[in-house]
Parts: structure tokens; sequence; C-alpha cells
């Protein structure tokens, strides 16, 4: 090779590292434009403690492990990813759901490095963690519960975590659940965290939750890591029951992405410490709950990888709720739709081609399309009300809402997601990297 053509080659390299590391600066300090305006004052949850180190797993000095400890009596629920490649920690919390809620329990969490597709050595780190923290904490070893998240297919090392136990018991405090958000972010450019206040009688209830998740995004339970705490007390069934129930109008009906997480985990704990016993069938706890994971999950997509717009699909009178719910991850999960969503091009066609495409019952000279307040088309056909340049006034808002009327029956269902822009192809494309 001439000296001309080994320059050549050194400064492709060094635009390319330069090109890498803008893309790494862009998603971890840049704040997404959807952000909410600041981070909630979460409550403390009596029977909780919380901390969070820096430990380097695979970012350097940043907060990137977490632990929860619980007291006995806790009750724990879980659900998980159905990826037929879920990582070992996800298949232990799923082994451990439905322990004996008298004793202490314990959660701990790591950024930066999944855990999964990594065989045996993910056991065995999953086994090393479960150890050290059930002796740190005296808790029995089937009451703690781990989840990665971050690049996959890389052991774990778990060392760094195990030589900051001591460090992450010294800390434990009950106002500790800000840190731990911060230190469960991988590209999230912010931490999440939602709360609740719910009156039972004359005693009051408080849940607080915190969540990760900005890209690999499906409705596949659960879409991101998501931690919840509440003092209620509930019956181990009965949580298990309420969590699942109230799953799938929250963080399984949000989508950035269409991918699926190998590590996906959602945890609620009620520690019972208020003493207030609460039923499944109890509407306004089941309300409040439903309230605080929702609002994670809205956050989840207003920090989707690159995202600039916040959509809701509506879908009505479709022949059932499974089929709503079909024919609004089509239109939210296309690619065409979400790069015109990204353009602000009010084009309606690409909602017609993903309801066309989604399988569930449609007839194409019966339905009806909105954008926003703005009716596009109606009866197989644009509406002759529709002008251009209200639908291009309409998508340049940051909020969208795309509605559609199938007019075949009583069926419906609402699905978030967010456009799809040049940033998440920059981010994922050096992720690993």
């Amino acid at each position: 090779m001439g000296k001309t053509a080994k320059i050549k080659k050194l400064k492709k390299k060094i635009r390319k590292l330069k090109a890498r590391l803008t893309a790494a600066q862009t998603h971890t300090h840049a704040v997404a434009p959807l952000a909410p305006k600041s981070f909630p004052d979460l409550p403390v949850i009596a029977g909780a403690r919380f901390s969070a180190v820096k430990a380097g797993v695979k970012y350097a000095d940043r907060l990137d492990v977490m632990l929860a400890e619980l007291q006995p009596g806790t009750a724990i629920a879980g659900v998980f990813t159905r990826s037929a490649t879920r990582s070992a920690p996800v298949l232990d919390c799923q082994a451990k759901l439905g322990s004996d809620p008298t004793e202490g329990a314990a959660i701990l969490v790591n950024a930066g490095n999944s855990n999964a597709f990594t065989g045996a050595a993910g056991d065995g780190s999953v086994e090393a963690i479960t150890n050290e923290v059930a002796k740190a904490l005296s808790v029995p070893k089937n009451r703690v519960y781990t989840a990665s998240t971050g690049v996959i297919g890389v052991p774990l090392p778990h060392d760094r975590i195990l030589s900051r136990m001591g460090e992450l018991k010294g800390a434990l405090a009950p106002d500790g659940l800000e840190r731990a958000a911060q230190a469960i972010r991988t590209t999230d450019t912010f931490a999440k965290g939602a709360k609740a206040e719910v009156s039972i009688g004359d005693r009051t209830v408080q849940i607080a939750g915190i969540a990760k998740g900005s890209g690999m995004i499906a409705p596949d339970m659960a879409t991101m890591l998501v931690f919840l705490f509440t003092d209620a007390q509930v019956a181990q069934d009965d949580l298990q029951s309420m969590l699942s129930d109230l799953t799938e109008s929250s963080f399984n009906s949000i989508t950035v992405d269409s991918d699926t997480s190998t590590s996906d985990t959602l945890l609620l704990a009620a520690t019972a410490a208020s003493g207030v016993e609460v039923k499944p069938d109890h509407q306004a706890f089941r309300d409040a709950l439903h309230g605080v994971m929702l609002d994670l999950a809205h956050q989840v997509v207003r920090d989707g990888e690159g995202a600039t717009k916040f959509v809701e699909v509506r879908v009505t009178g479709a022949k059932s709720d499974a089929d709503a719910r079909t024919h609004a991850l089509a239109i939210a999960n296309s690619p065409l739709v979400k790069t015109a969503i990204a353009g602000e091009d009010p084009n309606w066609g690409r909602v017609v081609m993903a309801i066309g495409k989604s399988g569930a019952y449609a007839e194409r000279d019966k339905l009806s399309i909105r954008f926003g307040e703005v009716l596009v088309a109606e009866k197989g056909w644009v509406s002759p009300e529709y002008r251009e340049e209200d639908g291009a006034r309409y998508m340049k808002q940051d909020e969208l809402i795309i509605s559609v009327d199938l007019d075949v029956g009583s069926g419906a269902s609402s699905v978030w997601t967010c456009d799809l822009t040049h940033g998440y192809i920059q981010i994922n494309a050096d992720y690993r990297s």
C-alpha cells in the first residue's frame, strides 16, 4: 500500500472515530426534546431503601448499579419479556416469583451489559451476584432479584459489581430512588420516575416507580426495565394479577422500533409497611398504579432513540379490541408512517397501507382517518373537506394523534409511539462499538 493510500485510510478511520464520538455524545448527554421538564419528587416508600454506585460495568464515571432493600412481608410480582432468547437474569427472576413474602428481599440492577446470550457464564454471574446480595443483606437467595441491561453477548464483569457491595449496602437510604433511576440508564437521555398517592379510608398509600428504556421497545412485555414500589399491603397472587392486567394497557401498548429486548423486566414490590390492605378490585388503587405505569411507559416513548414526535394511535370501530390493537400496532410500527411523521408529512396513504397489511379485518370503503381534529379521509377516499395545508400544519406539532375509525364493530385500542429519525440510526449504528 502506497503512502497516499495509507494516509487516506488513516483519515477515513479518524472520520469514523469522530462520528462515533459524536453519536456517543449525542445519546449520552443531549436530553430528548420530548423529555419532562424535571424528575418528579418521589415519595419515600416505607419498608424500602435504595442505593446506587459507579461500578464501571461499561460506562466510565457514572452511576451504573442500583440496589433496593425490601423489608420482610414484601410481596413481589413480575412480568417479563417473552423473547425466546431471554437473559439469565430474566430466567432467574421468573423462577423466583411467588417465593415466601415473610422474609426480606432485594433487587440489584446493572446497566451497560445485559448478561444475555452469555451461556453458562451468564448463569454464573447471576449466581455470584445473588449470593453476595443475600449475604450482605441477610435475605434468602431466592428473594434476590437481578436485572441487567446493555450490550448483548458480552460476559458480565460481575466482579466489578461485587467489589462495590459494601458501598451499595452502606449507601442504602429511603430517599435513594432518584439515584437508582439514574443508575439503570443506557441510551436513555433522562432518568424516568413517576408517583401517585391514594387515600384509602383515613390512611394514605404511596406508589413510586422508575424505568429505563429508549430503544429495542415493542409490546411483548415488558419492553424495558421497570421497578415499582408501594407501601400497600397486597397479597402475592392479587399483586401479580393486578400487575399482569394493567400491563396490557400501559407497557404493552407502546412501541419505539418494534424490537423486543432479551432483558425486559417489570417488578412490583408491595412492602405492606403502611398497614393498609388493598384488594385487587380496589379501583382507586388500581387507577393510581395504572397512572404510574402509563406515565413511565409514555416517558419511554418520549425518550425513544432520536425521537422528536410523541404519537398516539387510536383505532375505533374494529370488529374486536384485538383487531383494533393489531391495526394500531401496524400503524405505529410502520417505518413509512414513522418517517413521514419525522418529516412532518401528512401522508395519510401510508396509514391506509398499514391498515391493509395488518391482517385484521377492515373494509376499505368504510374507514375514516383523522390527524388530530383534521378529517383526512372517509368512506374509502380523501375527504372533500380536506386541505393538505391543514394536515401539514397539524404535523408540525410535537404531540400528535392519528385516529382511525373502521366502522365495522365496537372494538377499540390505543397505542403510543414516536417518529423514526436519523438520530435513531446514528445511535444504533454505533451502539456496540
